[in-house]
C-alpha cells in the first residue's frame, strides 16, 4: 500500500474530562498543484497518538488535496467504542467545514478474502476537494483513551483526475497509461511513510472486542453455501440487464487487487446501502467516488477489493463494484454474515434524513430485479438465508450462526447487521424499490384520450385516437404499453412512451392501456367507454333573424336569431361565425343579436359533436327600414322634424282612424314609433285583419322603438296597417316607420 503521512500530533481534555486523539496535517508544498491536473489515486495514511493533556484546541494547516476521509485502527475484527469527528478545510470554499461525524460503527471484517494486514476502520465519507484536516477520536467513557484500539490513523484518499475523453473511455486498452501506472504498488520512496512502532503494536485483550470463529475467512459448517474461485457459468435472468459502468469506465486500477476473485452458489438476496458523505455531489464526480471508495476499502481496509457488488449514484448511474463479473454471484464485503448468498448495491450519499432520488431508487430495482432473475426469484418474495455470525440486526434480532432466518429478497444493510445504513429515509423506500422491481406496473392511469370528446362518461371520435398515460413505475422498468380496444391489442408502444395512436372503428367501444413489466407482469388502466361516430350534426331549423322589441339604428336593429341543431350521437356545441362570433352550448336555439340595416348579412353558424364532426348553416338576411314617408296615409298626418328620428323626420297625427299602410315582401316586421306619457295608442292591422291594440305611453320619452312585432315562417308579401285609436285624453301617436326582414 502507498502511505504518505504529514503530521502534527497532539491530544487535548474535554471539557467533561474525555481524552481526545486528534491529528492534524501539516502543509504541503504542491496541494495547490494538484488543483485539476491529471493525476492518480493516492491514499495518505497519517497516524494518531495520545498527546499530554492540555487546551482543547487544534491547529489548522494544509494536506495534500484529498476528497475522502475515514478513521482505521490495528485489528479488523475490532470496533471503535467511540466517536470519530473529522473537518475539512474545502479547496473551492476555502471554509473549513463543522465537525462531522464518522460511522465507526462499521461490521468488523467483511471480506473474507482480506489478509492478515487487514483493518478495522470507519466507513469513507466523501467531503469534495479538501486540502486540510482535524481529527478528534474520544472513547464512549468520555474519561480515558485507554480503550480505543491501537494504530489509529486519519486515512485520506484522493481519488485523482480524468480528462472529460478519459473519464468515458470503456475501453481498458483506453485508459490513460499515467494513470494506470502512476497507481501501481510501486511508489516512489516519498509516497510512503510507516507508521511508528507504536502505532503497530498489538491490542491488549481489554481493548479487543473479537468476532466469533465463523465470522472469520471462512463460513460455519453450517452455512448453506461456500464461496469458490471457480469461475461458474452465467445463468440468464428473467429480466434485461441495466446498462452498467465498467471498471474500466470508472477507472479502477486493477493492479492494487491482484487476487482472484471467489463466487456463491447463487444470489438469493440483495442488501441496500448507502455510502455515507455528501449527497450534493454532481453525477460527473460519481466514478471518482467510487474510485476513492475502491481505494478505501483495499488500501486502507485491507480488503482485496471494492466491497459492493454495485454502486449506484443519484442521476442512476450503475457501476459495476468488485471484479469478477457483473453477471456472476461474486463474493462481495458488504453486509457482515451474509454474504455468502446475497450481492450488495451501495447507493451513493447519505440517506439518514432524505430519500434517495427516483433515478437511484430505479436502477436498485433494475439490477436486484436482474441479479435475483438470473436465480428464478421475484425480489417481492422473502427467502431464508443462513447466518455466517452470531450477531444482532438494528432492531435488535438475535442472529446465531448456521442458523436461517427470513429475509426480503430486496433488504437493507441493517436488517442483517446492527447499523443505520442505509439510512432510515431509504430505508422507508425499499418497499417502493421492492414493488418497482418485482412488478406489475404502479399507477397506472389514462390521463387524456385526444382526437375525442367527453360528454359525461362517454369519448367520441371520428376513429383516430390518441391515449395518454402515466405510472409511478419508472419506464426503465417498463417492457412495453398495449393499446387495447375491446380487450384486444390494437397499437403497441415502447416502455418508455407516455402516449399511442389508434383508430377505433364505428360503434360503441372499451379502449384501455395495458403496461407490461419487463417481468412479464402485466397491469390494466380502468377501461373507457369510447363512441366512433361519423355522421355530421344537422340544423334541424336553420338559422333565422326575426325582429324584436328594443331601438333601432340603422346600423343596429334588433334582432333574435333562432336555429336548431341535433345530433345521432352527443350534440357538443354551436358557435356564431358571422356576422359576429359567439359559442352556445347544445341545448340553446335562440340569441339575441343586432344586424345592420340595408345590407345583407350572412349569418353563419357551425354545429360540432362531441366526435368532432361538424354541420355548418350560413343564410343571408337584410333588415330593411321604411319610412313613414313610403307609407299609403288616410286622415291627418303632422311631419316632425328632429335628429332622434331615424331618417330625421317622423309623421305624428291625433286624429281618430287615420292610418298609414305599408306593403313590404319579408318574413317578419317591427313597427317603429316614439313613446312619451301623453302617447296615444293605435290598432295594429295584418293583411287586412285587426291583430293588436298598442299603448305607445311611456313614463320617459324614447325614439325609434320597435313596439311590435311579427314573423311569419317563410317569406312573403305582407301589409301592415296601423290606425289612430284616438285616445281620451291624449290622442297623438308618432310614427318613425317600418322595419322588414327579407
Amino acid at each position: 500500500m502507498k502511505r504518505r503521512a504529514w503530521l502534527t500530533l497532539g491530544a487535548v481534555v474535554l471539557g467533561g474530562g474525555g481524552v481526545v486523539t486528534y491529528a492534524v496535517a501539516s502543509p504541503s508544498a504542491d496541494h495547490q498543484a494538484a488543483g485539476r491536473a491529471k493525476r492518480p489515486v493516492k491514499v495518505y495514511d497519517l497516524a494518531l497518538k495520545d498527546a499530554a493533556n492540555g487546551r482543547r484546541e487544534l491547529p489548522r494547516t494544509d494536506t495534500k488535496q484529498f476528497s475522502m476521509l475515514g478513521v482505521s485502527w490495528t485489528g479488523a475484527t475490532r470496533r471503535l467504542h467511540g466517536t470519530a469527528q473529522v473537518r475539512t478545510h474545502g479547496v473551492e470554499s476555502g471554509e473549513w467545514s463543522a465537525w462531522r461525524d464518522l460511522e465507526a460503527d462499521a461490521d468488523p471484517l467483511r471480506d473474507p478474502q482480506a489478509g492478515a494486514d487487514a483493518r478495522g476502520a470507519s466507513e469513507p465519507l466523501w467531503v469534495g476537494p479538501s486540502d486540510g484536516v482535524e481529527v478528534q477520536v474520544v472513547h464512549k467513557n468520555g474519561s480515558t483513551s485507554a480503550g480505543l484500539p491501537k494504530g489509529l490513523q486519519v486515512n485520506l484518499v484522493d481519488p485523482g483526475v480524468v480528462t472529460d475523453a478519459e473519464a468515458k473511455a470503456t475501453d481498458p486498452a483506453k485508459e490513460p497509461a499515467a494513470f494506470v501506472a502512476d497507481t501501481t504498488p510501486g511508489a516512489t520512496p516519498t509516497d510512503s511513510a510507516s507508521a511508528s512502532p507504536t502505532d503497530t503494536t498489538s491490542p491488549s485483550p481489554t481493548d479487543s472486542v473479537s468476532a466469533s470463529p465463523t465470522d472469520t475467512t471462512s463460513p460455519s459448517p453450517t452455512d448453506s453455501a461456500s464461496a469458490s474461485p471457480t469461475v461458474p457459468t452465467a445463468p440468464p435472468s428473467t429480466v434485461p440487464e441495466p446498462p452498467i459502468t465498467s471498471r474500466a469506465g470508472w477507472g479502477a486500477d486493477e493492479s492494487i487487487s491482484p487476487d482472484p476473485s471467489e463466487y456463491n452458489a447463487d444470489v438469493k438476496a440483495v442488501f441496500v446501502h448507502h455510502t455515507d458523505g455528501s449527497n450534493d455531489y454532481s453525477c460527473a464526480d460519481s466514478a471518482s467516488i467510487v474510485r476513492g471508495i475502491y481505494a478505501y476499502h483495499v488500501q486502507v481496509n485491507g480488503w482485496n477489493d471494492i466491497g459492493y457488488n454495485f454502486l449506484v449514484d443519484k442521476c442512476g448511474t450503475i457501476f459495476e463494484g468488485r471484479k469478477g463479473g457483473t453477471d456472476l454471484p461474486v463474493l462481495g464485503a458488504h453486509t457482515y454474515g451474509w454474504n455468502r448468498e446475497s450481492a450488495g448495491i451501495a447507493v451513493l450519499g447519505d440517506f439518514t434524513s432524505t430519500g434517495a432520488t427516483d433515478a437511484a431508487l430505479a436502477s436498485v430495482a433494475r439490477i436486484a430485479a436482474w441479479k435475483l432473475g438470473q436465480y428464478g426469484a421475484d425480489p417481492s418474495s422473502t427467502v431464508k438465508l443462513t447466518a455466517g455470525a452470531a450477531q444482532t440486526n438494528y432492531f435488535g434480532t438475535a442472529f446465531t450462526a448456521g442458523s436461517q432466518y427470513t429475509f426480503n429478497r430486496i433488504s437493507a444493510h441493517r436488517d442483517g447487521y446492527n447499523t443505520q445504513c442505509p439510512g432510515s429515509s431509504l430505508y422507508a423506500q425499499l418497499p417502493t424499490v421492492r414493488a418497482w422491481a418485482s412488478g406489475p406496473v404502479q399507477g397506472l392511469k389514462i390521463t387524456s384520450l385526444s382526437g375525442a370528446g367527453l360528454s359525461g362518461s362517454t369519448y367520441y371520435t371520428k376513429g383516430a385516437i390518441t391515449a395518454k398515460w402515466s405510472t409511478t413505475t419508472p419506464s426503465s422498468l417498463i417492457s412495453r404499453f398495449e393499446l387495447l380496444v375491446d380487450g384486444k391489442v390494437a397499437a403497441t408502444a415502447t416502455g418508455s412512451a407516455t402516449s399511442v395512436g389508434a383508430t377505433v372503428p364505428s360503434g360503441s367501444h372499451t379502449v384501455a392501456v395495458r403496461a407490461v413489466h419487463q417481468s412479464g407482469k402485466t397491469a390494466t388502466s380502468s377501461a373507457l367507454t369510447v363512441v366512433t361516430d361519423t355522421t355530421a350534426p344537422a340544423f334541424t331549423t336553420t338559422p333565422k333573424i326575426s325582429l324584436r322589441t328594443g331601438t333601432v339604428n340603422t346600423t343596429a336593429v334588433p334582432v333574435t336569431l333562432g336555429w336548431k341543431a341535433t345530433d345521432s350521437a352527443a350534440l357538443k356545441s354551436v358557435s356564431l361565425l358571422s356576422p359576429t362570433t359567439a359559442t352556445f352550448g347544445p341545448t340553446t336555439t335562440s340569441s339575441s343579436r343586432t344586424a345592420k340595416s340595408g345590407t345583407a348579412s350572412t349569418w353563419s353558424m357551425k354545429a360540432y359533436d362531441y366526435a368532432g364532426n361538424t354541420k355548418t348553416s350560413s343564410p343571408s338576411y337584410t333588415p330593411v327600414i321604411l319610412q313613414e314617408s313610403s307609407a299609403v296615409k288616410s286622415g291627418s298626418w303632422t311631419t316632425r322634424s328632429s335628429t332622434s328620428y331615424l331618417g330625421g323626420k317622423s309623421y305624428s297625427s291625433g286624429s281618430k282612424n287615420a292610418s298609414l299602410t305599408w306593403t313590404f315582401t319579408g318574413r317578419s316586421a317591427s313597427w317603429v314609433v316614439s313613446r312619451a306619457s301623453s302617447s296615444g295608442q293605435a290598432y295594429v292591422y295584418v293583411d287586412g285583419t285587426k291583430v293588436s291594440t298598442v299603448d305607445l305611453k311611456s313614463s320617459t320619452t324614447l325614439y325609434r322603438q320597435a313596439i311590435w312585432t311579427k314573423t311569419w315562417s317563410s317569406s312573403a308579401k305582407h301589409t301592415v296597417k296601423i290606425v289612430v285609436v284616438g285616445t281620451s285624453g291624449r290622442p297623438t301617436i308618432t310614427t318613425d316607420g317600418l322595419v322588414y326582414v327579407k
